[in-house]
């Protein structure tokens, strides 16, 4: 009787430790697959914003595909074909390289 007791017990414990590392394995799992990646991508578009220059070809969330004419804090000045318009720098998702620089055409 006491050594069926004495198993109970063993098994019970290790069920409980079993219950309590399993949850941790699937946070650590999601964490290593979802949330560092996503941090690696910021980080990596937060250096791209930052190292924006004038002349740089770049191409917008939206899909616009055009020469930065000018920088200010928070926006940048684009210009796509004739046209020139005011975009939010987080707004850039690509830089394409150096333009032809100021006063030429793309």
């Amino acid at each position: 009787m006491q050594t069926a007791t004495l198993l109970l017990a063993q098994a019970t414990g290790a069920n409980s430790i079993a219950t309590f590392i399993f949850p941790l394995a699937i946070l650590a799992i999601f964490y290593f697959i979802l949330i560092v990646p996503q941090r690696r991508q910021l980080k990596q578009h937060q250096e791209l914003v930052s190292a924006l220059q004038k002349g740089d070809r770049v191409v917008t969330a939206g899909g616009l595909i055009g020469e930065i004419t000018g920088i200010k804090d928070d926006s940048v000045q684009v210009r796509t074909g004739t046209s020139t318009v005011v975009v939010e720098r987080s707004r850039i998702v690509k830089r394409n390289g150096q333009g032809t620089g100021p006063g030429g055409r793309s």
